[in-house]
């Protein structure tokens, strides 16, 4: 299928699915064969992320060095035009429309229009703008898994940066990008579709106060964190809720069919040593370490709520935030919430790395697809500029000051929760100064940093993932914790059984 005539049809049902006019199924089915990933309704799912707190508008913000400056001098040409971007609602996404893109508007003359939308109405704009060549959207919100989709979309920025070096930021710093990221979540191929831009990671996160009344220590060991979570569960620690609810010793994001529940059963399989996948491409799932895995989360579910088979990440963060269990190993996204003002959990959590894997994490080269264990299960996205926009030279311009150091400083600072997607702004003094109980707390940053350099893991890159993680997987899943299937074998059996008749393995 030539390329043009691909994008048209990738437009056509994108735009069927969020009119309500195909299946959720068949739509992540045929966009997996169009070149769109596993997430291809982001790497979250279809969340709206509504736990992510919104920027404090009220925040003092003074722009340190000469980037502004050196804005308000190179962009006089491009003073009255509009760069647009449509985007998820991400941590700085919501800093940068909520509180700083004035900042921006003030010393270039340039108006930034952000849109921020449910990701498969992200993705319906995107494809629709490819698909037509119009250049409607000036920088595109790339996730991960839509890399292979449009990598010819986008302006590859380091050649931007060494073709228009008038408009190349002092001090933009390509290898400020921490590592990890550019290679899991920018390229494709050879080329740099964007730039890092936001970075969901898994860590462990529990409840100091709980932590300290049973004389527990922070797990390093799977069998450790299971201990705790039975130690929690046996202690019927109601009277630490005002209201007298109980406190359970874990939780999670396991609702049937959907992207959340895979997320868990990756992180489980990768911790015990599997992999999804055979470097043959068939699936690995169920050999020995797989049920590993599925054992050890069975006995782990005996000590979360029982709505945890209902609950999605929304759910799950809800949970902690309203103090129903006491740890757990997710997003930290989630930190700055339950570390904000609407929390009753104030002050009580504490963020700690993953526990070490149980067996010996897989290697790359023994898995398929590209597939890299690591507990630390990863989501992200990148920031583009559009090969069709008509104001190509501004939007490089905001997407450049987008993603600076300084920028990125004060996405950190103002509450967003993500890692920082640059090295440097880790050990900025003004995110250093966060490092408290509090709204807009960064005192979970330094885990997860060690997250992305030490622990993090991508699944596997293949276009009928997108189907598979997102239906067939976690539906199976769901079947096997509602009592569907007789054991966990007979399970991951049926998964294998499907995943390879999908691939031809």
């Amino acid at each position: 299928m030539r390329d043009m005539y691909r994008k048209m049809h990738l437009a056509n049902i994108v735009g069927k699915y969020v009119n309500g006019n195909m299946k959720r199924r068949d739509f992540l089915k045929n966009a997996g064969m169009l070149g769109l990933g596993a997430g291809c309704l982001g790497s979250m799912g279809t969340m709206s992320r509504k736990f992510i707190p919104q920027a404090h508008a009220g925040s003092h913000i003074e722009w340190k060095g000469d980037m502004m400056d050196w804005l308000r001098d190179v962009s006089s040409p491009f003073r009255g035009q509009t760069v647009s971007l449509a985007t998820e609602s991400t941590p700085p996404s919501n800093a940068i429309n909520s509180t700083l893109k004035p900042f921006f508007e003030e010393v270039t003359g340039i108006k930034v229009n952000i849109e921020v939308l449910p990701l498969e109405q992200v993705l319906q704009k995107l494809t629709l703008d490819v698909a037509s060549g119009l250049g409607t959207y000036d920088t595109y919100y790339l996730d991960q898994s839509w890399m292979a989709a449009f990598r010819g979309d986008a302006e590859d920025p380091r050649e931007l940066y060494a073709a228009k070096p008038d408009l190349a930021m002092p001090g933009y710093n390509f290898d400020d990008f921490l590592g990890p990221l550019v290679d899991g979540i920018s390229m494709y191929d050879g080329t740099m579709v964007g730039v890092p831009y936001d970075i969901p990671v898994f860590i462990m996160m529990y409840r100091d106060d709980v932590y300290k009344e049973l004389g527990l220590s922070v797990p390093k060991t799977f069998d450790q964190y299971m201990a705790n979570a039975q130690a929690i569960q046996a202690a019927s620690l109601g009277h630490l809720n005002p209201d007298g609810r109980p406190i359970y010793g874990t939780n999670g994001q396991m609702k049937s069919g959907h992207y959340s529940l895979e997320c868990d059963w990756t992180m489980f399989t990768w911790a015990f040593g599997g992999s999804i996948t055979n470097p043959d491409g068939s699936f690995a799932g169920n050999d020995a370490n797989g049920l590993a895995g599925m054992e050890y989360w069975t006995k782990l579910k005996e000590n979360m709520p029982s709505g945890v088979t209902s609950w999605t990440w929304d759910g799950q963060g809800q949970d902690i935030l309203q103090g129903g269990s006491a740890q757990t190993i997710s997003w930290g996204e989630f930190f700055p919430w339950w570390d904000s003002d609407e929390s009753s959990v104030q002050g009580k959590m504490m963020a700690a790395a993953c526990p070490a894997p149980a067996s010996p994490l897989r290697a790359t080269g023994d898995c398929g697809y590209g597939e890299i264990p690591g507990v630390a299960h990863q989501g992200g996205s990148s920031l583009a500029v559009s090969k069709y926009s008509k104001n190509k030279d501004a939007a490089w311009l905001f997407a450049q000051w987008a993603t600076s150091y300084e920028t990125q400083v004060y996405i950190t600072s103002l509450g967003g929760g993500t890692g920082p997607t640059r090295a440097s702004v880790y050990d900025d003094e003004r995110i250093k100064a966060n490092n408290r109980s509090g709204n807009g707390t960064t005192r979970h940053l330094s885990v997860v940093r060690d997250a992305i350099f030490n622990d993090m893991g991508s699944e596997p890159d293949l276009p009928e993932w997108a189907d598979m993680s997102s239906n067939m997987i976690p539906i199976e899943l769901g079947r096997y914790w509602a009592g569907e299937y007789s054991s966990a074998k007979d399970c991951l059996d049926a998964i294998a059984n499907n995943f390879n008749k999908t691939v031809g393995a």
